[in-house]
């Protein structure tokens, strides 16, 4: 796959229009050779200021992405390969307080090596500094999004790269926090754009023609949120089944797991006009079973998180609350969509923080101030569908059902044989109409 280009003005030509830069200090260093006296760092400074026609290893400014105003930080690879030294950190630093000032978007078009070893703890220390800014805006309620160009390693990864609400990786780029030079021998795939998406690390890997389009559409999905709650998606219905509540437990049972039943990705996709996708706990795991993301409908933004239906792991449950903590913090009314035969419980699901996974989900849905709407369209298996849950905006689709646990787990848990599975279901009372009874659920929706 094609990289885009290593100049910081040329990609930003490729993704936006109207550019107008920031001033920048121009004026040569006062400490020759730098404030390490690193010989012949002055003059390498010349050469790549003669060979990219910059003064710094960032250009940073502000310009139209596909229709939304954005202020757009990009390095350059040309000058001494997008090197973070101590002007770069002026410079990301104030483009993040005209963000703050403008109350505009962040976009970092990253391609760096990492810290400028030639400046040595003066470089280094400039991480923390962009750490302060990006965080005083993410304060301020504004995204930032982060694409991450060949290569992304060190301090830009870890910082505006890693750290970014939205991070889209060019195909073929390396990132990792390694550099080629310095990693110890191993699987190369794991510091590469793939590797970082398969880890959950990256939320999609963008073409170069498609770039400015994706930013487009992730800009206008993290600045225009809708305005009000929203109407939990129509039912869609199974071929043939019957549009009335099920007559017993257990037949509410058999009809959420059946086969034909329309499953999280066609209420999606009837919902929203248009959507993407966000990947991923942060912390290496994905759960395909889980779908996370911000949905455009009727001109306005919606975040999503769905369960498919299968067991919801630890990975699930931390990228729904990663996307529940963006989308209060950016103001976005979210919708969820209940589907689980219960939290995945094995093994390896302990090992991996189920217990604290569930919590923090359930935390981030209980803390958001922004109101949550959710549909139950099948199986609502215990407190891992319940985790993805409002309390109080809560519907159900005439082919579900939502109980403590399964009839299944209840009679063995009562030392009742199989036969009786579907009298237990019946005592659970988990179909639509008793939720509506017991003031779970506020309505079956048609």
């Amino acid at each position: 796959m094609a990289d885009l280009p290593t100049s910081g003005r040329e990609v930003i030509d490729l993704v936006a229009s109207g550019f107008t830069e920031l001033p920048a200090d121009t004026s040569p260093e006062s400490d020759v050779d730098g404030p390490i006296g690193w010989p012949g760092y002055d003059a390498a400074r010349g050469r790549a200021r003669q060979r990219t026609g910059e003064h710094e290893s960032v250009v940073v400014g502000t310009g139209e992405v596909d229709g939304t105003e954005a202020v757009l930080i990009a390095f350059d690879f040309g000058f001494l390969g997008g090197s973070i030294g101590r002007r770069t950190g002026d410079l990301i630093e104030a483009a993040f307080a005209r963000a703050r000032g403008a109350r505009l978007p962040v976009v970092s078009l990253i391609a760096t090596g990492g810290s400028r070893m030639q400046e040595g703890m003066r470089a280094l220390t400039q991480l923390q500094r962009i750490a302060r800014q990006a965080a005083l805006t993410r304060r301020e309620g504004l995204p930032q999004l982060a694409v991450l160009r060949n290569p992304t390693t060190g301090g830009g990864w870890a910082t505006i790269g890693a750290g970014a609400d939205v991070t889209l990786a060019v195909g073929g780029a390396q990132v990792g926090f390694a550099g080629s030079r310095v990693r110890p021998p191993g699987d190369p795939d794991a510091y590469t754009a793939a590797g970082q998406y398969a880890s959950g690390h990256v939320d999609a890997i963008v073409e170069p023609g498609q770039l400015p389009q994706r930013l487009g559409r992730w800009l206008r999905l993290l600045t225009r949120p809708a305005a009000e709650p929203q109407p939990p998606p129509r039912a869609l219905g199974s071929h043939g089944a019957p549009a009335e509540p099920p007559a017993t437990g257990w037949d509410a049972v058999r009809r959420a797991r059946a086969a034909g039943r329309p499953p999280a990705e066609s209420y999606v996709e009837d919902y929203f006009d248009w959507r993407e996708e966000l990947r991923g706990d942060r912390c290496g795991g994905v759960d395909d079973g889980v779908r996370c993301g911000f949905g455009y409908r009727n001109g306005e933004a919606v975040a999503y998180a769905a369960q498919c239906g299968t067991a919801t792991t630890p990975a699930g449950f931390r990228t729904a609350a990663r996307l529940v903590r963006l989308a209060d913090r950016l103001r976005v009314p979210m919708l969820t969509l209940v589907d689980t035969p219960g939290a995945a419980n094995d093994a390896d699901a302990e090992r991996a923080g189920a217990g604290p996974a569930i919590a923090e989900l359930f935390t981030a849905v209980a803390s958001a101030t922004v109101p949550v709407t959710t549909l139950v369209i099948g199986e609502g298996g215990s407190g891992g569908a319940l985790a993805f849950a409002s309390a109080d905006r809560m519907w159900i689709t005439p082919d579900a059902y939502f109980s403590v646990t399964s009839p299944e787990a209840a009679a063995r848990i009562l030392k009742l044989g199989t036969g009786d599975v579907p009298a237990t279901a019946d005592r659970l009372r988990l179909r639509p109409q008793d939720l509506v009874d017991l003031g779970i659920a506020r309505g079956i929706v048609d």
